[in-house]
């Protein structure tokens, strides 16, 4: 399929073509780019990241929210970064079991992503497809990350609002404090509050939040039951309040961080660890060879041949 043809169907609101654009600029970043330039972004989408530790519920959560918006008449889309799988590379799909109810849903649409080994718990080309799915006309995007723990912290670059997912387990102060999660949070969530220690955790939060200096967004913490759909109502409300309070000041701080990777991927694209390899292994073997004047002159004039007329 041509890329207008391709583009018409989209535009028409088909998911078969919202799921071909996203392969095609997940397996070519740099072939999609025209295609990607050609895309009208809304400007009114909501895109909530929703990060946290391994086991805080984080799908179940969303499958929450995603219910109450799909009841409200809301369009919405949920990019799930999964592990890769270490057989075909693929995302490992957990996320649609977890999410089998909405699956079906006409005003939703779930995309799992494989993380590729990405250490920052999104994938490589996150930018490009919440881009996508804006164009295509969502209310919503919320973007569940992998689950890695404190080098989780890129989805505050892509996000409008990112919300922090944590249980009570979570609740060694010492732990909390030291994490690089509770830098990025606009929102915590203490999910499954049923359980022992919530109350605690959630005062730890509140203390933690003391601390850090005043600004024009107070962040709040939420208790959840995401099973029950507890608070779920709350949750979304306080995703739109951050939205509406905050949104002149962090719109022009996340084009850059956008923009930042999407130049440093773009100009990295011709220089693969294959090619590095061996050229290094050739420099690394003469006498006088230094690994700075090396990066300094990296990459090397491409040679050219000389033909005769």
């Amino acid at each position: 399929m041509d890329n207008q043809r391709l583009l018409q169907e989209f535009y028409q609101g088909s998911f078969r073509a919202l799921s071909r654009m996203i392969s095609q600029v997940e397996n070519d970043p740099a072939g999609s780019l025209d295609l990607l330039s050609s895309l009208s972004l809304s400007a009114d989408t909501v895109v909530a990241g929703i990060t946290g530790p391994p086991g805080s519920g984080k799908s179940t959560l969303i499958n929450a929210i995603v219910t109450q918006l799909a009841e409200e008449g809301k369009r919405v889309a949920v990019l799930a970064v999964d592990p890769s799988s270490p057989f075909h590379g693929g995302a490992l799909l957990g996320d649609r079991i977890r999410m089998q109810p909405n699956f079906s849903h006409p005003g939703v649409y779930i995309r799992s992503l494989a993380s590729r080994g990405s250490l920052g718990g999104l994938s490589g080309t996150c930018i490009e497809i919440v881009d996508v799915l804006k164009a295509f006309g969502f209310d919503y995007i919320l973007v569940e990350t992998v689950g890695v723990g404190q080098s989780e912290v890129e989805v505050a670059a892509l996000a409008d609002t990112t919300l922090v997912v944590l249980v009570p387990e979570s609740g060694d102060e010492i732990q909390v404090l030291k994490s690089g999660l509770m830098e990025i949070a606009d929102i915590f969530v203490v999910n499954k509050s049923d359980r022992e220690g919530a109350r605690e955790l959630a005062i730890v939060l509140q203390r933690m939040l003391h601390d850090r200096p005043p600004g024009t967004w107070q962040v709040p913490v939420l208790q959840s039951v995401a099973t029950r759909s507890e608070q779920i109502g709350e949750i979304i409300a306080q995703i739109n309040l951050h939205r509406k309070a905050v949104s002149s000041t962090v719109k022009p701080v996340l084009l850059a961080s956008k923009a930042w990777q999407l130049i440093t991927r773009n100009r990295m694209r011709d220089i693969t660890r294959e090619q590095l390899l061996e050229q290094l292994t050739t420099a690394a073997a003469t006498p006088t060879f230094n690994l700075y004047k090396f990066v300094k002159h990296y990459p090397p004039p491409k040679k050219t041949k000389n033909y005769k007329l």
